[in-house]
């Protein structure tokens, strides 16, 4: 038995529609700008480029229905609904026509986002991990085993308070699920329990204390959080 210093924190995971196994999350990776008209709203260029990808800790992770903290050294904090995806095989250099052999399953997320923090870094050419990385800002919904049906399309939806925000179809990705896979597995092994936020529709806006938050992907369970006091 190993000696630890002190006791470990839990290991982080996430719940798996219709069982009562958990998934263990191992990382959460996330893709950048593939929806042209999130692209265009963020100010950026449309033209198909090599995805962008980043990265939230693995206990970053929510589970549904939470309750979340409006995070420290913020005024813009915003709501990105996604497509996630759950890997169940590990891999490097996966091909495209094979990539959904390593699909576990698929889930709704939101990729919760320091604004104002993600700009100033755009603008110095630092990192994102400030405005993306922080405490509790990967909400997600129980995974849908791939067993029941890939997602490739499907209508992806987000509102506040009962009020639409964010409406778009997944079919409209810039890089589709295969391609984030193989393009993810050339810069890192994939294992089992990793996670990948696909992407966000245009839509994106300020979240601030009390609001209630309600998002999907078709065929997938709705995520419900709401917007907690600093």
């Amino acid at each position: 038995m190993t000696d630890f210093a002190f006791p470990p924190p839990a290991a982080p995971s996430a719940e798996i529609a219709g069982s009562s196994q958990r998934f263990p999350i191992h990382r959460i990776y996330c893709v950048g700008r593939n929806y042209a008209d999130h692209v265009r709203e963020m100010g950026g260029d449309t033209d198909r480029e090599p995805p962008v990808f980043f990265s939230k800790p693995a206990d970053a992770a929510v589970a549904n229905d939470a309750s979340i903290p409006y995070p420290p050294r913020t005024s813009n904090f915003h709501h990105e609904i996604e497509l996630v995806v759950a890997i169940g095989r590990a891999g490097r250099d996966i091909q495209q026509d094979r990539a959904l052999d390593f699909v576990f399953g698929y889930a709704s997320g939101n990729d919760l986002t320091r604004r104002d923090l993600q700009a100033a870094s755009k603008q110095n050419g630092l990192p994102w991990d400030t405005s993306k990385g922080f405490d509790c800002s990967a909400p997600l919904a129980a995974i849908r085993p791939a067993s029941r049906g890939h997602v490739s399309k499907g209508r992806i939806w987000l509102t506040v308070n009962g009020q639409l925000r964010q409406e778009s179809d997944v079919s409209e990705m810039l890089w589709s699920v295969p391609e984030v896979i193989a393009e993810l597995s050339t810069l890192f092994e994939l294992k089992p329990g990793d996670l990948i936020y696909t992407g966000t529709p245009a839509g994106v806006g300020v979240l601030k204390p009390g609001d209630k938050v309600e998002g999907g992907v078709e065929g997938l369970d709705v995520l419900r959080s709401t917007i907690a006091a600093r």
